[in-house]
C-alpha cells in the first residue's frame, strides 16, 4: 500500500531543504538530549527534550518521506521505547518503594554514594525514562495520524 504524502514532489525536490535539514537533524538531537540530561538543574527536562528529539524524526519525515522515517525507525521500534522509558521512570520509584521510602523518593535508592549523588543520579534516570516514552509517544503519534494507519 502506498503511504500518504505529507508534501508535494515539487516541495520535496528542494536541494536547500533537504541539504539543511540533514544538516540539523543530528543538532537538534543533540539539543534534546542536552536538555533531557541538564532537566533537573536547569529549565527543560524529560518532558521537553522528548519532544524535542520527536520532532527531529518528524522533520526527517516532512522533508523527506515517511517512509524514509519509518526505515530509520520503525513502529515496532518505538513501541518497545516507549515501554523501556516507562519502565526506567516506574523502576527508580518501585526501587525506592522496596528500599523503605516513599514513590520517587530518590535519597532512597540501595547505592553506596552520599544522599545527594544518589538523588542526583535518580532523577536523571527519571528524567531519561521521561524522554525516552515522550518521544516515542509523539513520534508515533504523528506517524498515525499522517501515514497508512492499517500499516504495521
Amino acid at each position: 500500500m502506498s503511504k500518504k504524502k505529507i508534501i508535494s514532489n515539487e516541495q520535496r525536490e528542494s536541494v536547500i531543504v533537504r541539504t539543511i535539514s540533514r544538516i540539523m537533524i543530528p543538532f537538534i538531537q543533540l539539543f534534546g538530549l542536552y536538555v533531557i540530561i541538564h532537566g533537573e538543574t536547569s529549565p527543560g527536562g524529560g518532558f521537553q527534550g522528548g519532544v524535542i528529539m520527536g520532532t527531529s524524526i518528524i522533520l526527517l519525515a516532512i522533508v523527506f518521506d515517511l517512509e524514509e522515517a519509518e526505515r530509520r525507525i520503525s513502529r515496532k521500534s518505538l513501541t518497545a521505547l516507549m515501554s523501556f522509558g516507562l519502565l526506567i521512570y516506574s523502576g527508580i520509584g518501585v526501587l525506592d518503594m522496596l528500599s523503605g521510602g516513599k514513590y520517587l523518593e530518590y535519597t532512597k535508592l540501595p547505592l553506596p554514594l552520599p544522599a545527594h549523588e544518589i538523588s542526583t543520579l535518580s532523577m536523571l534516570g527519571v528524567e531519561i525514562g521521561i524522554g525516552i516514552t515522550v518521544m516515542a509517544v509523539i513520534i508515533l503519534l504523528f506517524f498515525y495520524m499522517v501515514g497508512d494507519q492499517n500499516a504495521t
